[in-house]
């Protein structure tokens, strides 16, 4: 089957990626379909097998755990060596958006207690500011939700409940049971501003702006890769 033009670009990120990881033993594993790419090309090298992983969702635990990866709770551990994870946008700062995989809030904790944060993406996610493209999600208790989609609304914010496209009822749920609200705000022109304010909120469990915890971003193109550093 021929590969389009943004799997090769995913795959390119993704073999990129290896090279920044296999001197680690604790590796953190992100969520989303560049990430599978990466899953895909590691669980091929015996080098990865003696390895220990931790996982941002159930999802990313039953590929690990099907190709026969050695998968730790995160309740075990204290620190990871490296976090490797895909993203929806990345500005030039590399900060992003992420949780279009509606598991944002177990990545924001991987990705903060771990010494090295590398992120894959291919060239598509690219922005000069965040929101040009993708909303911010939101991960929401479930009683606060008409609470925080009023009081967001009440600020000039377009708020909806992220529907599930696979025929399911309702809202989708996080991993760790909350309410996804998809928050679209066009481009951000105040970054931090916004970040502040969401996390002053009572109710959101986390938020999906991850600001200034990107370490590397590499940038798969079809022909090539590009790897941003701060």
């Amino acid at each position: 089957m021929k590969l389009s033009s943004i799997d090769i670009a995913k795959s390119n990120a993704a073999k990129e990626a290896v090279k920044y990881v296999r001197d680690y033993e604790i590796i953190g594993i992100g969520t989303g379909s560049t990430v599978e790419k990466f899953i895909e090309i590691i669980s091929k090298l015996d080098e990865f097998r003696n390895k220990l992983y931790v996982a941002s969702s159930f999802d990313t635990i039953l590929k690990l755990t099907n190709l026969g990866f050695k998968v730790l709770s995160s309740m075990n551990i204290d620190e990871i060596d490296v976090y490797v994870d895909g993203a929806d946008e990345v500005d030039p700062e590399l900060n992003m958006i992420k949780g279009g995989g509606a598991a944002l809030t177990t990545e924001k904790i991987l990705t903060f207690y771990s010494k090295t944060r590398i992120f894959i993406v291919d060239s598509r996610k690219l922005v000069k500011k965040l929101g040009e493209r993708c909303p911010v999600p939101l991960d929401v208790l479930p009683g606060a939700v008409e609470m925080v989609t009023k009081y967001l609304r009440d600020r000039g914010y377009e708020v909806k409940p992220r529907e599930s496209a696979r025929g399911r009822c309702g809202p989708i749920l996080s991993d760790v049971g909350g309410v996804i609200l998809d928050l679209h705000t066009g481009p951000i022109e105040k970054v931090q501003s916004l970040d502040y304010l969401l996390n002053s909120i009572p109710g959101i469990i986390e938020h999906g702006l991850f600001i200034g915890l990107a370490d590397t971003v590499i940038v798969g193109y079809t022909d090539r890769t590009e790897v941003l550093s701060k």
